[in-house]
């Protein structure tokens, strides 16, 4: 996938955040059970683990722990590093599957599973939470929230996946996309607490993992651009479920009274009537826990709108966006604060990971915090004091010619906010780097980013900076977004040596497929990456030569994870392509062969001593519209373009079945569906709800033109399509 053939429909999907804003994708009916190896009689789901009660932070902080993975990031630091040697750059070349668990029900798996006391838990899609013996792959409980029924007859926003859970205590904690956070025992499955962390109503969603840590849960959502929304963070009693304590991430209105004192120091940076735009903030991804100095770090969303133009007309800063923010972590009272794009306006969010280490930097001990967020440049911050230690590009940037080493502030190029016209950006709002998690090697003293190398124009032109508004579920962004010929690289994406004490490059490997999964690094000497294109790689962490790979058959968007029991290390990945690219990445996405239910999704453990038979994936398969005695009416074919395509995201189905009708993978193409082609079908589903608890939304509120519309522009493209 390079520039020869470039991600032009990609960009146009862009005007959602990478952050993985959309409707809930639609989903057929799944099959009744999941299938297991070993054999599906020892599949029961009758069984319980044994499970100490002694998951607590110095566990969690414990970096010399092989036997598990307690945390999202590994321990409380994030820096996905494992001390095992058992493989190494000498032997991974011997690396052979050792069991297997078959998902039939998922579709995009993302997360990073947990190991405690020789039992792997994991989230899947529609926040099914599993826990199976990580030794056998024996499936020991399941817990559904059922998702579905909790969206029934409700509006919803938001993508059916998740990134990930967390272990504390006795207990699993899991978020689900309508706003619950769970409390799972961990022995039984059984649900221990339930709390809604948003309104039913509200236009946001939840797909980030929760951070556990001090006998408390800390959860953010996302929605920035699912209308005018306001960010914030809740932290939980981990064993209660009562609210501890909340931090609003940018300030509401000045009428209303300000929570805090940071709220008001923030207001000062804000213009204009904010609060009738939310303001945004959103932290849907980034949090760390840092017990040395008892700290809390968030990373913080974009604006809502994007567009500074509109939702603060006299310029500012707009605090707290696209931040790392500092605050306590018994009382949730902000500390300090590092902004990496004040005033932001072109999607750079901050809600990338953020990865502790003491770094030597010349003569002087750094307690750093290492922070790669879209903008392109990767930050080291003193995260005792929040002061900047430095910060150089890691990818192609030119909204900014650098950092300024005194204020901290970007010293931005005339013209990047595109208050005059186009700015070809660079990075897009894909961003140098997502939420694919980096990691960090303490042997090597290198940083192992999943980056990203796209351009994208930006301009506001026939937008009305004084009359609009976005409104809940229909949203809006302010901008208008354009496909530039000339694009930074010939390839979309790589995987990126970085040395952050020296902030510079190590070595890089150039990738043909975009969004591409996050890394996973071992005293070992190794990397583990795995790609959209399906292929699991092992690479020499000193010097970026591939030692191993393993074609999955299916794309993968999750991490790795590696344990060892019982004398053996294993390597852990869930595998099924997944994320917005699978969402929105139209022909692109669609031409890599993962469409709707095409491979079956799994969970694949790797050792030196495996042997499992593990059965071939379908052959990769891009859908075909089919042939119908279907008379498109013109009219009404342009009337469910504008309803199926609006400009941002207010389009209602694109952000699924993708842009064009072409669907990169997380949804049923609609133009190969028999379902369009029978009007009592398609209106069970669409405005019935039929297959709500599968993920599909009702949008009850669709006159009986606009249903009509879609089908015939479905139908309009499907046979656009066949006519090539």
């Amino acid at each position: 996938m390079r520039a020869t053939t470039p991600l032009r429909r990609l960009a146009v999907f862009v005007t959602l955040s990478a952050a993985l804003l959309g409707f809930a994708c639609s989903k057929q009916e799944p099959p009744p059970v999941a299938d297991t190896q070993p054999p599906a009689d020892s599949a029961s789901t009758g069984d319980s683990a044994t499970v100490p009660l002694a998951v607590d932070d110095a566990w969690l902080a414990d970096e010399s722990r092989v036997d598990g993975w307690a945390a999202y990031g590994g321990t409380h630091f994030e820096r996905r590093f494992s001390p095992l040697t058992d493989i190494d750059v000498e032997n991974v070349g011997g690396l052979r599957a050792d069991w297997y668990l078959d998902l039939p029900r998922d579709v995009g798996l993302v997360s990073t599973p947990l190991v405690v006391d020789g039992v792997m838990y994991f989230t899947g899609t529609m926040n099914v939470v599993r826990a199976v013996d990580a030794v056998s792959g024996k499936l020991l409980w399941e817990f559904d929230p059922e998702v579905g029924k909790a969206l029934a007859g409700k509006r919803q926003f938001g993508f059916v996946h998740n990134r990930g859970i967390s272990f504390y205590g006795d207990k699993i904690f899991a978020a689900t996309f309508d706003g619950r956070l769970i409390a799972i025992d961990a022995s039984s499955g059984e649900q221990v607490w339930s709390v809604r962390t948003f309104p039913e109503d509200a236009a946001l969603y939840i797909t980030g993992a929760p951070k556990a840590f001090k006998g408390k849960v800390l959860i953010g959502n996302g929605g920035t651009e699912g209308g005018p929304n306001r960010g914030f963070v809740t932290a939980y009693d981990a064993e209660t479920g009562e609210e501890a304590w909340k931090f609003w991430i940018v300030p509401g209105n000045p009428a209303d009274g300000f929570e805090n004192e940071a709220m008001a120091m923030a207001a000062e940076t804000w213009t204009g009537e904010w609060w009738k735009h939310g303001g945004g903030g959103n932290a849907w991804h980034g949090f760390t826990y840092d017990p040395e100095f008892n700290a809390v770090y968030i990373g913080t969303g974009n604006g809502s709108p994007w567009n500074r133009n509109i939702r603060s007309p006299g310029g500012g800063d707009n605090l707290f966006l696209c931040s790392v923010v500092a605050l306590d972590a018994d009382t949730g009272e902000y500390r300090w604060h590092y902004q990496t794009v004040p005033g932001e306006t072109w999607d750079y969010n901050s809600n990338m990971d953020i990865v502790l280490a003491d770094l030597k930097i010349g003569d002087r001990d750094v307690k750093a915090l290492m922070h790669a967020p879209k903008n392109g440049f990767f930050y080291v911050i003193d995260r005792n004091t929040g002061e900047l230690v430095s910060a150089e590009p890691f990818a192609d940037v030119n909204w900014a010619t650098h950092v300024d080493p005194e204020s901290g502030r970007p010293v931005e190029v005339e013209g990047a906010r595109y208050e005059d016209g186009v700015f070809k950006i660079v990075p897009g709002p894909w961003g140098a780097h997502s939420w694919h998690a980096m990691s960090y090697n303490p042997q090597t003293g290198l940083v192992y980013i999943p980056a990203l190398h796209m351009k994208l124009g930006f301009n506001d032109q026939g937008i009305d900076r004084e009359t609009f508004q976005s409104t809940p579920f229909r949203g809006g962004i302010g901008a208008r977004l354009t496909w530039p010929e000339d694009q930074p690289r010939d390839y979309p994406a790589s995987l990126l040596a970085w040395d952050p004490v020296t902030q510079s490059k190590a070595w890089e490997i150039p990738q043909d497929t975009f969004w591409n999964a996050g890394t996973l690094t071992t005293a070992g000497n190794l990397v583990f990456q795995g790609r959209a294109d399906g292929q699991f790689i092992a690479y020499d962490a000193r010097t970026g030569q591939q030692l191993w790979s393993f074609d999955a058959g299916l794309g993968i968007s999750a991490p790795a994870i590696t344990y060892k029991l019982n004398g053996t290390q294993y390597i852990a990945l869930l595998v099924g392509f997944g994320g917005g690219f699978s969402a929105l990445g139209g022909a692109d996405a669609a031409s890599l062969g993962w469409s709707y239910r095409a491979q079956t999704r799994r969970l694949i453990t790797f050792s030196l001593k495996g042997e499992a038979a593990m059965p071939p994936q379908p052959p990769p398969r891009v859908p075909q519209p089919i042939e119908a005695d279907f008379e498109v009416d013109a009219e009404l074919a342009e009337a469910g373009n504008q309803l199926f395509n609006r400009d941002s995201i207010e389009g209602i189905c694109w952000a699924c079945h993708g842009m064009g009708a072409i669907a990169g993978g997380a949804a049923p193409d609609l133009r190969a569906s028999s379902v369009v082609l029978d009007p009592k079908a398609f209106d069970r589903i669409v405005r019935g709800g039929a297959l709500t608890q599968a993920g599909m939304p009702a949008f009850a509120d669709l006159t009986d033109a606009e249903l009509e519309g879609l089908r015939h522009y479905v139908r309009r493209e499907a046979e656009a399509a066949l006519a090539q």
